[in-house]
């Protein structure tokens, strides 16, 4: 693994602000989709054991870190998301005993387990819930509940509290006869926002944070923990809430008005966040967390990941998964580099004193880039452009995330009809924006979850080119919970893993680059050529030492922008080609050439 692989950065070298520098300033991150990845008990459905069958693989592709998406007892109303009891594993997915074996096995490799963590809502068939739907109950203030709108019969259409809608679709309010009154849930109705505002919850949360760390765990990864404080007016009543001094948006397309500017980055975040690290990580050594984080800018990633402010080590930004969206998900536009070069640019000026920067491009919540932003149409350009991709990511300052299959040039699904999907967004996105708000042709619909749905990358792991691509036996009895996309026959890992020119093999190098090259792991970043509309360039400084990293992000070819020119004018060698997506030969030529042959991406040692 990896501590034996990764070289330990000297206090010299300034990485998030911190001294001495943390483990993870020149670490690399692989996200797990557990029931997707490797399942061992023919369910159709990936388990702990399958993840602890392939530690050896993902030893040698050496990462550092392994997050896992949710194992926890849950309905899987959202795949997990919707946790009924954080402190058991499902058994989907195993026991807690296999979950200890899988965190042995990794500890013995020298790979650390990050565990994801929901706690902006649980499902609504979790104890905490059931009990709050008496109002007797110690539990009854626990989450979001608030009564109909005066002079509305409870339960009614437009009884809802607010016109609030759900990010998943319909009302962000669901009305419980139980109790008589609406819970807030900005997700699934079966997803129920915790109350934060209430000391208690916190309390609970961390006794179970507590819990999982001290069995052995090596951090959390924060599921969307900046929405977990809210705005409210001095009485607490949330905007558009009968009497609310505080006036909500209006209403869009859909019918409803968004909770997101009001649920995101709220006024006790850094509280929170800051108690959380009191409570739980205080007096810890060797662990790392990261946020998910809605609503946050680059200026605020800053300062929640300054060390100085005890909060998070890391964040994950959206302004730059967002560049081919415009008003809704599902109202896409072309790629521009312009636009992914403006967002990151802000990301790494954000963080060039203090704080940290989490690179990322695929998760379970994204498409694969390829198929999004590069092209997946031939071998040859989906293996180019898969290469150019990684290369900008992993070149950039901060911590690389690879998400499962990432590192093969895994494509998105290419699901041609809605009974293909799975997952609970894109479903009722399909219905409430084409059959209810009739705002969206069903052809567009289609084409927009194509490119851009969750399913996209959640299609089984393709380790060989089997019946089921490796993931379950050939002959199992049951079919994987998702289909497996045809292409595996010619992208898997078997294929890929003693071919040199593969993307796997390149994603080896990239990650042996974090480990080993300081000026890579956290040096000054800078941007070069900011207005060029195919290559993005920019150089990596520590010290005396210099890196020039530029990428040709189109399908044809581009000239080596004037700016770049400048810093080449003396010529370059072979020996300076530290990487290339084709070959050291090939990187030479082209720029003295003067030009990048399309998806042509290069490392140079200036």
């Amino acid at each position: 693994m990896t501590d034996f692989n990764r070289s330990v950065l000297p206090d010299a070298v300034r990485s998030n602000g911190a001294t001495p520098n943390p483990w993870w300033a020149n670490a690399v991150v692989y996200q797990i989709y557990p029931r997707s990845f490797q399942d061992t008990n023919g369910d159709g459905v990936g388990d702990l054991k399958g993840i602890t069958s392939r530690l050896d693989y993902l030893a040698d592709l050496g990462v550092d870190v392994l997050w896992l998406s949710p194992v926890y007892r849950s309905p899987q109303d959202d795949n997990g998301y919707d946790i009924s009891d954080y402190q058991d594993i499902d058994p989907l997915f195993g026991t807690l005993e296999d979950m200890d074996e899988l965190l042995a096995e990794a500890h013995r490799r020298g790979l650390k387990i990050v565990m994801d963590l929901v706690v902006n809502h649980t499902s609504d068939e979790h104890a905490w819930f059931q009990a709050s739907r008496d109002k007797d109950d110690p539990h009854a203030d626990w989450y979001w509940w608030r009564p109909a709108r005066p002079g509305h019969e409870p339960g009614a259409p437009g009884a809802e509290p607010n016109r609030w809608g759900s990010y998943f679709g319909g009302s962000a309010w669901q009305y419980d006869p139980k109790r008589g009154e609406y819970y807030l849930h900005q997700y699934s109705r079966k997803q129920p926002d915790l109350n934060w505002e209430n000391p208690e919850v916190r309390k609970a949360v961390y006794r179970m944070m507590n819990w999982w760390m001290d069995r052995g765990i090596d951090g959390f990864r924060m599921d969307v923990i900046t929405q977990v404080s809210k705005t409210a007016d001095k009485n607490g009543k949330l905007p558009g809430e009968d009497g609310c001094e505080i006036e909500d948006y209006p209403v869009g397309e859909e019918g409803y008005s968004s909770p997101f500017p009001w649920c995101s980055d709220g006024p006790r975040i850094d509280e929170f966040l800051a108690e959380m690290r009191r409570e739980v990580f205080e007096g810890r050594e060797g662990y790392m967390n990261v946020g998910e984080a809605p609503g946050i800018t680059p200026a605020r990633n800053e300062f929640i990941t300054d060390p100085a402010h005890r909060e998070l080590d890391m964040l994950f930004l959206f302004d730059h998964v967002g560049i081919d969206q415009e008003d809704s998900k599902w109202n896409t536009v072309p790629f521009e580099v312009r636009n992914l070069r403006a967002r990151l640019a802000d990301q790494q000026e954000a963080v060039k004193h203090a704080g940290w920067a989490s690179l990322f491009f695929c998760n379970h919540d994204q498409p694969r880039v390829v198929s999004r932003w590069g092209d997946d149409t031939d071998r040859e350009s989906r293996e180019l452009s898969a290469k150019a991709f990684g290369m900008l990511l992993h070149m950039h300052r901060g911590t690389p995330y690879i998400y499962e299959g990432e590192e093969l040039g895994m494509t998105n699904a290419h699901f041609t009809e809605l009974g293909q999907y799975r997952d609970l967004e894109a479903i009722n996105a399909y219905r409430q924006r084409v059959e209810e708000a009739k705002c969206q042709s069903p052809e567009s619909m289609m084409a927009a979850l194509a490119l851009i749905g969750r399913d996209n990358s959640r299609t089984p792991m393709q380790w060989d080119a089997s019946r089921y691509a490796g993931f379950t036996a050939p002959d199992a009895a049951v079919e994987p919970w998702i289909g497996v996309n045809p292409n595996h026959v010619e992208i898997n890992a078997a294929e890929e893993f003693d071919d040199p020119d593969s993307v796997y093999t390149f994603y080896k190098k990239l990650i042996a680059m974090r480990h080993n090259n300081a000026t890579v792991a956290t040096g000054e970043w800078d941007l070069v050529a900011a207005d060029s509309e195919q290559v993005y360039s920019f150089t990596r400084t520590s010290g005396d030492d210099t890196i020039l990293v530029m990428v040709n992000l189109s399908d044809r070819t581009a000239q080596v922008p004037a700016e770049v020119a400048q810093l080449l004018e003396d010529g370059v060698g072979e020996s300076q080609v530290l990487l290339s997506t084709y070959d050291a030969v090939h990187g030479v030529k082209s720029i003295a050439r003067g030009e990048l042959a399309r998806w042509e991406g290069v490392v140079i040692q200036l």
